[in-house]
């Protein structure tokens, strides 16, 4: 149990034997196969396709028109009979727009860093889960070891009292005392080995696979040895307060693009027209059928200069302006909000931290100390000095001042890492993952930032996440836990007890 020993120069997590995962493979199993990034990782690349989606209004604009038109005498007949099929190109390609697209383009390419952030704040609140489990289930599977334990020495005990009681050594409330402790312990154990299943069910979830047997975790990197130097670390490399200030900016460029709607437009156009009117010139005209010197072709091309000038919106550009600001002072109050959070945070899992190292060493020196009076109270047992539930009692004080020790090594490493958490240093750039190459967020922004084709697509995506509905595997740990054959009580009342005196008749 007392393996985990905490502090360290580097997270350098070692590779895994051949039957037991080490919590480096935990985290590249959680990397490669986790829902929760693979959807991350897919709303920052829709957040990328703002960039393009904000520039395309500055690019030319292009569009054709067909039609057929055929003239009517009435509703349900053609016996004018003039006809013409038109076709034409329009084009438009904006001067000035009042700097609403440069605004937009400079938010979009705000929200993409806010985005990214977003991305490194899953992968370490993911990470964060994900050693969570891990050491959830080596805690349990301590403690179910523990209790195991614990079950045998009470069962050994059990017999040894129902031996001396035999000859008269003991009394029958010596015996009773060692059946019921015994039973708690069986009822301590089923309690554990539930718990066991249970961790190891949130590891599933979380890391995708069910965790065989787990190697003890390496050392934690040094961390800060005061809580102002991790926040300090916390608030300059935070991803979510890089979130928030990116999301401020945008907010801000977003005012600006809603003021772009009280300035004039000038604009491009150009465009070309066809009409072919079928042999049908002359009627669509209303000239005799036949007239000579009618072309039945029409071309036209133009090109021009427009300007849009708004006078009055209704107050429609006004509302959108204070909406816009409003939204803007939000974020604003939220990065605040956020700064808190982290400050919070940070100083709330450095505590945590100290505090269970402190507790470790106060558990270390009670396991000791049991120990030993475990070993005093046995001999003086054997004296004739100490009861039997003076030993049972020294008995669970040792069990419990264990499992009190596994759960403080368990709580110092999570808060330890939770804190590499806060201060930014959890995602997977952080870690040096050995597993593959990273997700690349620069690589899906670099491609589609500056495509201009209407035509585009992605191929249909395939989940990354994996499932996990398969059949749960047998567990060894969790056993029925059923008491000997030789400890069951027979039906038939035990015989006089011969270590107690009668008792008087009044």
């Amino acid at each position: 149990m007392r393996a985990l020993v905490l502090g360290g120069a580097a997270l350098a997590l070692a590779l895994s034997s051949a039957d037991a995962t080490t919590l480096r493979e935990a985290l590249v199993k959680t990397y490669g196969s986790s829902p929760v990034l693979g959807s991350a990782r897919a709303k920052l690349r829709s957040i990328d396709e703002g960039v393009p989606l904000a520039k395309a209004q500055s690019r030319l604009q292009v569009a054709g028109t067909v039609g057929l038109t055929q003239s009517t005498d009435g509703i349900a007949s053609l016996d004018n009979g003039g006809r013409v099929l038109t076709g034409g190109v329009n084009l438009s390609y904006p001067l000035f727009q009042g700097g609403r697209v440069r605004n937009q383009i400079n938010a979009a390419e705000a929200r993409v860093v806010a985005g990214r952030s977003d991305l490194r704040s899953a992968e370490g609140n993911l990470f964060t889960q994900a050693v969570a489990a891990y050491m959830n289930v080596i805690r349990d599977q301590a403690i179910v070891e523990l209790n195991t334990s614990q079950v045998h020495v009470l069962e050994t005990n059990l017999r040894a009292s129902k031996d001396r009681f035999a000859v008269g050594d003991l009394t029958r409330t010596d015996v009773a005392q060692s059946d019921a402790r015994l039973s708690l312990a069986r009822s301590a154990l089923a309690t554990a080995q539930g718990q066991l299943t249970a961790s190891r069910e949130s590891y599933r979830q979380v890391v995708g696979e069910w965790p065989d047997h787990l190697e003890q975790p390496p050392a934690l990197p040094s961390l800060p040895t005061n809580p102002d130097d991790a926040v300090k670390v916390a608030l300059d490399n935070s991803p979510a307060i890089q979130s928030i200030t990116a999301n401020s900016q945008a907010a801000s460029y977003d005012v600006s693009t809603q003021r772009a709607a009280k300035l004039p437009v000038f604009s491009v156009t150009g465009g070309s027209s066809y009409n072919d009117y079928m042999g049908t010139r002359a009627q669509s005209a209303g000239l005799p059928k036949g007239t000579p010197g009618l072309d039945e072709t029409v071309g036209q091309s133009r090109i021009g200069v427009s300007m849009s000038v708004p006078l009055y919106q209704g107050g429609l550009v006004g509302a959108k302006v204070r909406q816009a600001q409003e939204i803007e002072a939000a974020t604003r109050e939220q990065a605040i909000d956020v700064e808190r959070q982290i400050i919070a945070n940070t100083r709330g899992s450095f505590a945590t931290y100290v505090a269970a190292g402190e507790a470790i060493v106060a558990y270390e020196r009670a396991v000791s100390a049991n120990e030993l009076a475990l070993q005093g109270t046995q001999a003086e047992n054997s004296a004739g000095t100490r009861t039997v539930l003076d030993v049972l009692n020294a008995q669970q004080e040792l069990l419990n001042s264990r499992v009190q020790l596994v759960s403080a090594q368990r709580d110092q490493y999570v808060a330890g890492f939770a804190l590499l958490n806060a201060m930014g240093r959890a995602e997977a750039s952080a870690l040096n993952l050995e597993g593959g190459a990273l997700y690349d967020p620069l690589a899906n922004y670099k491609r589609v930032r500056n495509k201009a084709n209407d035509w585009s697509e992605d191929a249909k995506y395939k989940p990354l996440g994996t499932h996990t509905s398969g059949p749960t595997p047998i567990d060894p740990d969790v056993q029925p836990v059923a008491p000997p054959a030789d400890l069951v009580d027979p039906p038939e009342p035990l015989p006089p007890d011969p270590g107690l005196p009668p008792t008087p008749r009044p």
